[in-house]
């Protein structure tokens, strides 16, 4: 299967490792990987009402994604706003409509793609540690991505994982949210922080980099030795070193 993988803006600024790991898992699944020089998917315009942006950037994605067996992305908020929302955003457009509506139905968000659409249970990964798990608004609410992470993190060898008190609930980033509300945005992040505390994980997973980035900067500022991966990372035997969060404590 030709795969075009949509690296996405903060793993290409942030964690380019997560991009990697992604590719990795992807070709390990019998995958023909390439990455189309590609641009935002237009989500931060789309959700403050830059419709017209949106829809910029949008055609330039339909067209570097045209042609793919599939399209994945290890994000489900970039992979939601694809799938969801650009047939919405092209609504009405002739030429664009049905363009859109093909685009989102080959898009995947990683880890869904890899248990759904290519069958993967295990990868042979270890890591060695006590893993608690943060579900994204996007992949849970938008693309139904709950199973799926913790089927494959039930293979990783030596892993130990402790569920949140509430996984479900959101970290405060919301894309544009957590810069509009910033308040509001830190006493989420703070709930989050309490949960991983309450879990005793030395670890924290996720699969979308806007999440893990929000978490980890509070857990930075609060002091807490939490390390924290993108999940691809650990499945792909890439996690090493402190990860995203404040350097674990010996």
């Amino acid at each position: 299967m030709r795969v075009a993988l949509f690296v996405t803006c903060l793993v290409d600024l942030y964690r380019p490792g997560a991009g990697f790991a992604a590719a990795s898992l992807l070709e390990q699944s019998g995958c023909e990987v390439e990455v189309p020089v590609q641009t935002c998917c237009g989500q931060p315009a789309y959700n403050n009402g830059d419709v017209r942006s949106a829809r910029a950037i949008g055609r330039q994605v339909v067209e570097a994604f045209a042609g793919f067996d599939a399209v994945v992305a290890p994000s489900g908020s970039c992979a939601g706003m694809i799938r969801c929302h650009y047939p919405e955003l092209f609504a009405g457009d002739p030429q664009w409509a049905p363009r859109a509506r093909e685009l989102a139905g080959r898009t995947h968000e990683l880890i869904s793609f890899l248990t759904d659409m290519a069958g993967r249970e295990d990868f042979g990964a270890r890591y060695a540690g006590t893993v608690t798990y943060h579900d994204s608004c996007s992949s849970l609410r938008e693309l139904g991505v709950r199973d799926q992470p913790r089927r494959l993190l039930a293979r990783v060898q030596d892993l130990t994982l402790r569920e949140l008190p509430d996984p479900q609930a959101c970290c405060g980033f919301g894309g544009t949210f957590c810069v509009k509300y910033p308040e509001l945005s830190t006493r989420m992040a703070d709930d989050k922080a309490a949960g991983i505390a309450a879990t005793g994980a030395d670890t924290l997973l996720a699969a979308d980099l806007g999440c893990l980035l929000n978490i980890a900067g509070r857990l930075s500022r609060l002091d807490r030795p939490v390390r924290v991966y993108h999940l691809a990372e650990v499945l792909a035997g890439m996690a090493d070193g402190p990860g995203l969060g404040a350097p674990a404590k010996p």
